[in-house]
């Protein structure tokens, strides 16, 4: 399934494939059809304009955003882990002036702050999920807030792991390069930081 939740949405990602094919806007919800297509900087998602196809039928397009936010959240989160623990791994096997480069103090450091911030942000993720399953008031703030613990953790994950690597980690060859891209799409996805940080000034 793919659907667009314009504005914030305006695309549906990998449209082309999907079983079904919503717009969703204005709390209404329709059938659509993949238009033009648009790169992504992941190229794993490839995204489309859809227009609608079928009758518009009544939906609650407003909670659909916030699942749609939280799960970019969560693939945020799962990217990050996947960085530190590729990190790790070759920090404990590369060698350099004699020393694995994991001996070093500031490797250590670097990677124990991509750690601490994952699990900062993991708990806000899961508690952003209760709150939708509880339908809570403060629904948007706490999606909003997992958003951004998660958007910030991933980047930060994303720099330290190319800077554990070194220019190995751009290249297409490495599975590092696919995550770095991944997480660049995603932190943009179903809102920016800045949008959501905007929500949570507005919720206080």
């Amino acid at each position: 399934r793919s659907v667009a939740l314009p504005p914030q949405v305006p695309y549906a990602v990998n449209a082309d494939f999907a079983d079904l094919v919503l717009l969703a806007e204005d709390g209404q919800v329709s059938d659509a059809d993949a238009g033009t297509a648009h790169d992504s900087v992941d190229p794993a998602r490839k995204l489309f304009e859809v227009t609608a196809s079928g009758t518009a039928r009544p939906a609650d397009t407003a909670r659909a955003y916030e699942f749609g936010v939280l799960a970019t959240a969560a693939q945020l989160i799962g990217a990050g882990q996947a960085m530190l623990d590729q990190s790790v791994g070759y920090a404990k096997q590369r060698t350099q002036f004699g020393r694995v480069i994991g001996s070093y103090q500031a490797i250590k450091h670097k990677l124990a702050d991509v750690h601490i911030a994952l699990e900062l942000a993991r708990p806000l993720v899961y508690g952003a999920a209760l709150s939708l399953a509880d339908r809570s008031a403060d629904t948007a703030r706490d999606v909003s807030a997992a958003k951004v613990a998660a958007a910030d953790a991933a980047l930060l994950a994303a720099r330290s792991s190319l800077q554990t690597h070194g220019a190995i980690g751009f290249t297409q060859e490495h599975d590092l390069s696919l995550l770095l891209l991944k997480v660049q799409a995603l932190r943009s996805a179903f809102g920016d930081p800045t949008l959501h940080r905007r929500r949570l000034l507005e919720a206080l």
